[in-house]
């Protein structure tokens, strides 16, 4: 039997809870240096915030829109040793207001990486399956080294220059077909996508379509399944109370979900919000809405979670995809149970 090489999750994700207070603070708490942080104002309709390493600081994307990268010089300021700080943005410090921020642990640098027909620029971390891609696309097939050494099963992609729409590659969907972050839209099939490719253990493939390779630059975030750590997989909604539970060999600390056959919002939840199940403090990429405990509820249990009431969002008839990152692996490196707590 296989098990998981990480036995403490936090150290490549975590999720961090604060307060703004309308000037300038530093969020610790995270216990690593991030490369990836996405903030979300839960208290407000404020944007999703979305930085990373390899942009820099300063630098900002929206889940929420097909806006191109933004400059901000009052938004997070910088990535920490234990965390990052943040400036007097609305959207990242507004004074009073809770916010949560998501956070991932990349490499805390960068390498260039030929291996595709683009040359691209890389912060991987093998370890935890999570790499970020910086490229400049070309509008006509091509390739991208990713830096995992396996082959992603999640890859999100963004036009930093252009106002296009998000692109979202799942493994389970396959090469020819895509989802859209920004959008509620159900997925869709074109070989403009991924040039009707699967991704290698060293590449991924695009095609024409803007959200994927538009002619400028472009960022994208990679992510390969890691037993124990995380689970990018899709499930079948029952429209029951009694919901659909879906196995992910831990205990979730942070689950996205999306609806493929119906126009209807992502949804993010997690195991800071509210803290304890039923959990249902609900944020959705898609719109810049503040946090609503209407809709769909889980439970986030030892060894996956479980939908506790039918809503389209998350428990219809219908298929669903998620991405999931651990707060406990159900069973160590050392085959030995991993109490929760």
């Amino acid at each position: 039997m296989a098990y998981t090489t990480i036995n403490k999750p936090t150290d490549y994700f975590n999720t961090v809870l604060y307060t703004g207070n309308g000037s300038t603070q530093s969020i610790t708490g995270i216990g690593f240096q991030p490369d990836w942080v996405w903030i979300k104002n839960r208290s407000g309709t404020d944007v999703h915030a979305i930085y990373d390493s390899v942009r820099g600081a300063n630098k900002n994307l929206r889940s929420e829109s097909t806006a191109a990268e933004g400059s901000q010089s009052t938004g997070l300021t910088s990535f920490d040793s234990d965390g990052f700080a943040v400036g007097d943005t609305g959207s990242v410090n507004t004074s009073s207001n809770n916010f949560v921020s998501w956070n991932w642990l990349a490499s805390n640098t960068t390498a260039s990486n030929s291996n595709g027909s683009i040359t691209s620029t890389v912060s991987a971390n093998t370890t935890a399956g999570f790499s970020i891609v910086s490229f400049t696309g070309t509008a006509a097939n091509a390739t991208v080294g990713h830096g995992l050494g396996v082959a992603p099963d999640c890859i999100i992609t963004k036009s930093r220059v252009n106002a296009e729409n998000w692109g979202f590659y799942h493994q389970s969907l396959g090469g020819g077909k895509q989802l859209e972050l920004n959008t509620t839209a159900a997925v869709k099939t074109s070989s403009a996508y991924y040039n009707d490719t699967s991704p290698t253990s060293t590449v991924f493939s695009i095609g024409t379509a803007d959200s994927t390779n538009d002619n400028q630059n472009m960022i994208a975030y990679c992510f390969a399944e890691k037993k124990g750590y995380s689970k990018i997989g899709q499930y079948e909604g029952n429209a029951n109370a009694d919901g659909t539970f879906v196995y992910t060999g831990f205990l979730p600390a942070w689950v996205l979900v999306k609806n493929i056959d119906a126009a209807e919002n992502w949804i993010i939840f997690d195991n800071k919000r509210p803290g304890y199940n039923l959990t249902d403090a609900l944020l959705k990429p898609s719109l810049n809405n503040a946090e609503s405990t209407s809709g769909v509820k889980f439970d986030l249990v030892s060894n996956g979670f479980k939908a506790r009431v039918s809503d389209a969002e998350g428990n219809s008839s219908n298929t669903f995809i998620y991405m999931a990152f651990a707060e406990h692996p159900f069973v160590s490196s050392t085959g030995t149970p991993v109490t929760a707590g």
